[in-house]
C-alpha cells in the first residue's frame, strides 16, 4: 500500500511517499481502507517535532479518516467488512492507502455523509463537542463566542452550539470566512480583526441582560487570549482551543470576572467521555445538526503542500487527503 512516512523531524519536506506492507488486524483490530484522511495541524507540530506528545519514527501522521472497512479481528462486533465508517483515532497513520484502528475509535458513517466529509469528524467535531460541553458545560441560551470559527473546528463548534439553543457568535478574517459562519449557523459574524470587536459582542450580550459571553471558544489564544478575558461576561469561561505562541495577560480581568480560562486537549479525554462525544456526535451527523465542510482536498503525494496550507492559508473547513 501506498503511505506517507516521517524518517526524521523537520520541515513538511520531511513527508514522503513510500510503499509499505498491508496491515493486518489483530484481535479486537480493525483494517480500513481510506477513502479520504484528514489533515490537522497538530499533525503538523509533531511532524516539527514540537509536540509534548511525540510518534516514534518513522511515523505514519493521521488520526482522521473514513473509508470501508476491509476486514477485522478476533471480537469485533460493532462493523464488519463492507461497512463504512469514519475514524476517531489510528494505531497506523490515516495518510495511506490502509489504517489499523481500535473497535471504539471506529464510528459508522451515515449514507448522507461522504467520506470526505468523514474525515472532517474525529479530531474537528470531537474537539468542538469537549470544548463546548465537557469543559465549558455550556447550556442553551447561553452565549458563545468562537473565536476563529471558518476553520474546521470553528464550524463544527457553531453548528453543534446553535443546535443545542445557544447564541453563537462566530469571528473570521475575511468575507468569504465571515459569509461561512452565517451559513453554518452562527446568529452574528465579526471579522476578529475589527477594532470595535469588543464594542460589538459586548452591545448583543446586554440586549440579552449580559456583560459579556458566558462561553468563548478560543483557536489561537497567543492573540486573542487577552481581549478574551476583557470580553468575558461574569462566571464566563473561556475554553482554550489552540494555541502558537506566548501571551502577556493580565490576571486581575479575570478576577473582576469570577470566571476561569480551561485548557483541552482531545487525547486526554477518559474513554467514558469519548464515548459519550461520538455517541452525541452519531446522532447529530444522522439528524443532519453536525454537517462537516470541506475546505480543499490533495492527492496523498501532496500531502507536504497540505502541511503548509493549514499553517500558512484561512482554512474555510477541513483539508482532506484522497489515497
Amino acid at each position: 500500500m501506498k503511505a506517507i512516512r516521517v524518517h526524521e523531524f523537520g520541515g513538511p519536506e520531511k513527508l514522503v511517499l513510500e510503499e509499505l506492507p498491508e496491515p493486518k488486524p489483530g484481535a479486537g483490530e480493525i483494517l480500513v481502507q481510506i477513502k479520504a484522511a484528514g489533515v490537522n495541524p497538530v499533525e503538523t507540530y509533531q511532524r516539527d517535532g514540537k509536540y509534548p506528545s511525540m510518534p516514534k519514527l518513522p511515523w505514519t501522521p493521521g488520526n482522521d479518516g473514513a473509508g470501508i472497512v476491509h476486514s477485522v479481528g478476533s471480537g469485533v462486533k460493532s462493523v464488519k467488512p463492507g461497512d463504512r465508517v469514519y475514524l476517531a483515532g489510528s494505531s497506523t497513520g490515516t495518510y495511506a492507502e490502509f489504517s489499523l484502528s481500535t473497535e471504539t475509535q471506529v464510528h459508522p458513517l451515515p449514507a448522507k455523509i461522504t467520506f470526505q466529509q468523514g474525515a472532517a469528524i474525529g479530531i474537528p467535531y470531537g474537539t468542538a463537542y469537549r470544548a463546548l460541553f465537557q469543559r465549558a458545560k455550556s447550556l442553551p441560551n447561553e452565549v458563545v463566542l468562537i473565536n476563529g470559527a471558518s476553520g474546521a473546528v470553528g464550524l463544527a463548534a457553531v453548528q453543534l452550539a446553535r443546535a443545542y439553543g445557544m447564541i453563537v457568535i462566530g469571528t473570521a478574517g475575511a468575507e468569504e470566512g465571515l459569509s461561512l459562519v452565517e451559513k453554518n449557523g452562527a446568529h452574528y459574524a465579526f471579522n476578529h480583526s475589527a477594532d470595535n470587536l469588543a464594542e460589538r459582542v459586548g452591545n448583543i450580550t446586554q440586549i440579552r441582560g449580559k456583560q459579556g459571553p458566558d462561553v468563548i471558544i478560543e483557536m489561537l489564544a497567543n492573540k486573542n487570549l487577552a481581549k478574551d478575558m476583557q470580553m468575558l461576561g461574569r462566571h464566563g469561561r473561556i475554553v482554550v482551543v489552540g494555541n502558537r505562541g506566548n501571551v502577556e495577560i493580565n490576571a486581575r480581568d479575570m478576577m473582576a470576572k469570577d470566571g476561569a480560562i480551561l485548557g483541552m486537549s482531545l487525547p486526554y479525554a477518559s474513554d467514558s467521555e469519548k464515548a459519550s462525544i461520538y455517541s452525541a456526535l452519531g446522532a447529530a451527523l444522522e439528524i443532519g445538526a453536525a454537517n462537516p465542510v470541506v475546505a480543499r482536498e490533495y492527492s496523498l503525494k501532496d500531502a507536504s503542500q497540505a502541511h503548509k496550507d493549514i499553517i500558512e492559508r484561512s482554512s474555510h473547513g477541513k483539508l482532506v487527503l484522497l489515497p
